[in-house]
């Protein structure tokens, strides 16, 4: 996400939308994309921000690469339909893994599931003509 360095990653301009990473935007453009149109998902969002917040104090903010609702999930409260959170990560801090404590704790209802890159570095995933990558 945008909250972390991503090393040797380049920015991706694609549909309108900036990704950190060309994993992002191949996950976004394989993976999210034809659930979107399929209608499995719907109110799709990119780097959605969370703040924290305990007893009126902001704690952190968490910053995200997408945000969805599944409406075939059940969340973690046994609810039909659920927010999904995805972070596009290789690496998992102990930074991060608090964070993403917080705020399945605060923010009820919502699931955060990590993505990895791998399956995205195969050449049967490539980028529409369309992608702008962006030198930093």
């Amino acid at each position: 996400g945008a909250s972390c360095v991503k090393y040797k990653s380049k920015k991706v301009e694609l549909e309108g939308y900036v990704f950190d990473s060309m994993s992002e935007a191949k996950h976004y453009y394989h993976t999210l994309k034809p659930r979107l149109e399929a209608g499995e998902i719907k109110d799709l969002r990119m780097q959605p921000a969370f703040r924290c917040e305990i007893n009126g104090r902001l704690i952190c903010k968490y910053i995200a690469d997408f945000q969805y609702v599944d409406l075939n999930t059940t969340g973690l409260q046994g609810q039909q339909g659920c927010t999904i959170i995805e972070d596009v990560k290789g690496f998992k801090t102990p930074v991060y893994r608090l964070k993403k404590k917080l705020v399945e704790a605060i923010h009820l209802g919502t699931k955060i599931l990590e993505i990895s890159p791998r399956p995205y570095q195969s050449k049967k995933y490539s980028l529409p003509s369309h992608a702008v990558l962006i030198s930093k």
